[in-house]
């Protein structure tokens, strides 16, 4: 497997199914699952954020991240990333991979830590993935998810120093 920049042009397409596959379950991220196709240039590839794809030899695109300032100006050394991983490549370590791909391009740019600012508690495959990765658990929002199955739920901060 390899890891490159994405190209909005030829990945598009791929990365929406996993986008759309992944926030369809209404169990990890924020995305409403009815998100429209458009709306994935500004959560996924806008301007201001690094876009990579995993894809295997095959060029099949297993996986996806992005990488972005956690916040503007005085907060920009902080990088954020979220993770998605096709659902049929699941289980195969390309989450693990795409993170310590992350942290060497957050290092690489400059960045002083990485934070999570939002981890639905009930996701413990990825909290449970990020304390193997060194990320530190630093605060908890009580019921901040609206998960689809289970109500409000908490969700999780996390952080890793560079």
């Amino acid at each position: 497997m390899k890891i490159r920049k994405a190209d909005i042009r030829t990945d598009y397409n791929k990365v929406w199914e996993i986008f759309r596959e992944v926030i369809s379950t209404g169990d990890t991220y924020v995305f409403d699952p009815g998100t429209p196709k458009e709306d994935l240039q500004k959560h996924w590839f806008a301007g201001y954020m690094d876009t990579f794809v995993a894809v295997d030899e095959a060029e099949n695109i297993t996986g996806t991240y992005i990488i972005k300032p956690n916040q503007i100006d005085l907060g920009n050394h902080i990088a954020n990333c979220s993770y998605m991983v096709n659902p049929e490549y699941q289980g195969r370590g390309i989450g693990r991979q795409l993170c310590g791909h992350s942290i060497r391009f957050a290092r690489e740019k400059g960045f002083s830590g990485i934070q999570f600012n939002i981890v639905v508690s009930t996701n413990e495959n990825a909290v449970n993935l990020w304390k193997k990765l060194g990320f530190d658990l630093i605060g908890t929002t009580p019921k901040g998810f609206r998960h689809k199955t289970l109500g409000f739920v908490d969700t999780y901060i996390m952080f890793k120093s560079l």
